[in-house]
């Protein structure tokens, strides 16, 4: 699994690092601005075309403006931090590439740190330093328009409060992003590459400070985040994967200091991954050894959820799946399903004699259950007398106890896995969701990490918060974020019945004996492999079908 770093783990581990002897702050600043130079031309290598390196040279007498216009041009927004002291670093290098550079600070020069003071002083040895201000920015792309790159250093994972004292800054990286690689007019405008974290997000909850409404229309944005050692947690969470366009990694040689003291096991976030090599079966196993999925299903007209989650179970591998559904609606299931078995179960009684069976070693209850009918069920199902068999609690299972969340909580069990989406988390966790949507003042600000991490302590069991980031959390503070951003950006996962599916992923793979959390990581990570593997006009009925294609990829 990939790690994904609070600032504070950022800091740690930098700091281990310089105390060691083996680095000191202002090589770092070199490795990372290099980093920097390195994913620009990566990203785009039409940009290094032509370059000659020149070395140091005596600060040019003549003004920024009447440089060549073949000359390849950047502007480099340093702020008052150490990511400032990144920018004069990418800013020194670019001009010994042959660039015509101009560098604007934010803040006083004389509070810089020590490591951006070095840099800062380096730079002045080549070129001017101009101060930025709310307008500094104002019509720059049209009185440049060889301007290629925009580099947001102002504000990096330090960053604690808003800056909306230059939010006219932000607004125009923010044009700059959405018209960059477009010509118009006689304009090209630059590509905006951010340091470490687009300037105004927080580093540790993806949020945009101080931002109560659309933030696009007015944060900064960049095309390209260079984060370095390791994404962070905002590259993943909230605005953060589309205020940071792509992300580049830079290797700063700091792998050896991850386990530093301070950073504890559970403390840590980790991007989900599968098990593989659980996902295997072998040759003298047969269907008992894979484990018998019961699935409860609605009424009349409300079996279709239930059909989708017990088809999921049955692909992800269980070796039996069985229905349960009311004697009114066996007729509509039976002429639906084949391999998926049924069982007629319409009151909390029924279910409890079906339990008897210690086969059946997993359960789902939620998909379109019925509120009613859920909050009996589960009742039934987590009866103190039963087996503590893994269950998983979806839709219907969490809104029927919305008025009294902690009578579901004193029932579960640590088998037990709830998969809300943002309404239904509201709904068990309302305290939480609230701290979770208020308006960010400060940073860091309060996470979906931090969200999901609580409301898995209150319950005692793992918790899959659902969404394009979905933040899986066990009650001793594991925790894993299954990112459908970036190369693994799938949309199309927004269709009804998709979340049924999912339930019945997790069903599956408990009932082939993974651990909850393991089961939750893992099902959510194929999901999205699913929905990448079938592409656009997706429906909920066609995942399941990908996942042998899925698992061929895979060599399982």
């Amino acid at each position: 699994m990939t790690e994904l770093l609070t600032a504070a783990q950022m800091r740690a581990i930098e700091q281990a690092a310089i105390e060691s002897g083996e680095t000191t702050g202002v090589e770092l600043m070199e490795r990372a601005g290099q980093g920097v130079v390195d994913a620009i031309f990566e990203e785009w290598p039409e940009l290094a075309e032509g370059d000659q390196e020149r070395g140091a040279a005596p600060r040019p007498a003549a003004s920024p403006r009447s440089i060549s216009a073949k000359m390849k041009r950047a502007v480099v927004l340093c702020g008052p931090g150490n990511n400032g002291g990144d920018g004069f670093v990418v800013a020194r290098l670019l001009f010994q590439r042959g660039w015509a550079v101009e560098v604007f600070l934010y803040g006083n020069a004389e509070k810089l740190p020590s490591d951006a003071r070095v840099n800062f002083e380096r730079w002045l040895e080549l070129g001017e330093v101009r101060a930025l201000e709310a307008r500094s920015l104002d019509g720059y792309a049209e009185d440049n328009p060889n301007t290629k790159i925009a580099i947001d250093a102002l504000f990096g994972t330090g960053l604690s409060r808003p800056f909306h004292s230059l939010a006219g800054v932000q607004m125009e990286l923010n044009y700059w992003e959405a018209c960059s690689g477009r010509e118009g007019h006689g304009i090209s405008f630059p590509y905006v590459v951010a340091i470490d974290v687009v300037s105004g997000i927080c580093s540790d909850s993806g949020k945009y400070l101080g931002v109560d409404d659309n933030p696009y229309d007015y944060c900064a944005m960049a095309n390209l985040t260079v984060s370095f050692h390791e994404r962070k947690l905002c590259h993943v969470l909230h605005h953060g994967p589309r205020g940071s366009g792509q992300i580049s990694v830079c290797d700063l040689g700091l792998k050896r200091f991850v386990r530093v003291p301070n950073l504890q096991p559970n403390d840590r976030v980790f991007s989900s991954d599968p098990s593989f090599y659980s996902l295997s079966k072998f040759g003298d196993q047969n269907k008992f050894g894979s484990g018998h999925a019961l699935i409860l299903s609605g009424g009349p007209v409300q079996t279709g959820a239930a059909r989708l989650s017990a088809r999921g179970a049955l692909r992800i591998g269980a070796g039996l799946v069985t229905l349960g559904v009311p004697l009114a609606a066996q007729q509509e299931v039976a002429a639906q399903v084949t391999a998926i078995m049924l069982k007629p179960i319409e009151t909390p009684d029924d279910l409890t004699a079906v339990l008897q069976d210690s086969r059946i070693n997993a359960l789902c209850l939620g998909p379109a259950l019925g509120l009613n009918r859920a909050r009996r069920l589960v009742a039934a199902a987590l009866d103190a007398g039963l087996e503590a068999r893994p269950t998983v609690f979806d839709a219907d299972a969490l809104s029927a106890f919305a008025d009294e969340p902690s009578a579901l909580f004193e029932m579960l069990h640590e088998n037990c896995v709830l998969t809300p989406h943002g309404g239904e988390f509201a709904r068990l966790f309302p305290d939480i969701a609230e701290k979770l949507n208020a308006v960010p003042t400060k940073g860091p600000a309060y996470s979906k990490v931090d969200a999901t991490r609580k409301a898995a302590k209150r319950a005692g069991c793992v918790v899959l918060f659902k969404g394009a980031a979905t933040v899986i959390a066990a009650p001793d503070g594991r925790c894993s974020i299954n990112s459908a951003h970036y190369e693994r950006s799938a949309p199309w996962l927004a269709t009804a019945g998709s979340g049924d599916v999912l339930a019945g992923f997790i069903t599956g793979l408990l009932a082939r004996g993974f651990s909850p959390m393991q089961a939750a990581e893992t099902a959510a990570w194929l999901h999205v492999e699913c929905a990448l593997k079938f592409g656009p006009g997706l429906i909920a009925e066609d995942i399941p079908e990908q996942l042998p294609a899925v698992f061929k990829d895979l060599g399982v």
